[in-house]
């Protein structure tokens, strides 16, 4: 069953029992987890091609987390019956499953070594560089427009940082010509200069 979602609309609840999985055709999916204090944390952007609710299927568990669209997106239902009954019909699907589930822990190790090591700077532009590779476009002068679909409280979750820290990177990458945030869109005159980021030396105090 394929149903479209607007920006806000929820496809699970942390929490509710595991229907089924979800297959991502277009649009964007942030993933948030309530934390100690009853607020809201983003634990990722998922985006087409992209699977979810499969570890809650093969846990038997409930969803772990609340899935709801950043953009306008397109979604693809698949109810436990139907799976279970792909499952049996092609043995190889769980070991693609497997694949995915392994990937994706991996993925999780290496964002939390960045979380831990990588100073904000390089936090931020690995952020938009990998939101560049999902929904970006490119102006008649050759900037790159990214589609920002996250809050800055948002992003502050994803990257570990301060609300205000996050603001004031912002502002250093636009004093710098290295990014210029324009309310849900962020505009890379130069993607050299972002990808430099990754590369640059932590600031020693």
């Amino acid at each position: 069953i394929c149903n479209v979602y607007e920006p806000g609309q929820v496809l699970f609840y942390e929490g509710n029992p595991c229907l089924g999985i979800y297959c991502i055709e277009t649009g964007a999916i942030a993933l948030r987890k309530t934390d100690g204090r009853g607020g809201s944390v983003v634990l990722g952007i998922h985006g087409p091609g992209q699977t979810l609710g499969y570890t809650a299927y093969f846990s038997e568990r409930p969803y772990s987390s609340t899935a709801e669209a950043l953009a306008p997106a397109r979604v693809c239902f698949v109810d436990r019956a139907a799976v279970r009954t792909l499952l049996q019909r092609n043995p190889n699907l769980g070991a693609k499953f497997l694949k995915r589930f392994a990937t994706d822990l991996a993925d999780a190790h290496v964002e939390r070594v960045m979380a831990l090591s990588m100073p904000l700077r390089a936090r931020m532009a690995h952020l938009l560089l990998v939101l560049k590779d999902r929904s970006s476009t490119v102006d008649d002068d050759g900037n790159i427009i990214i589609e920002l679909p996250l809050s800055r409280q948002d992003m502050a979750s994803m990257l570990g940082a301060r609300p205000e820290s996050i603001s004031r990177t912002i502002r250093q990458f636009q004093d710098e010509a290295i990014a210029q945030f324009h309310a849900r869109d962020v505009v890379i005159p130069d993607l050299d200069a972002l990808i430099d980021e990754l590369e640059a030396e932590p600031e020693r105090t």
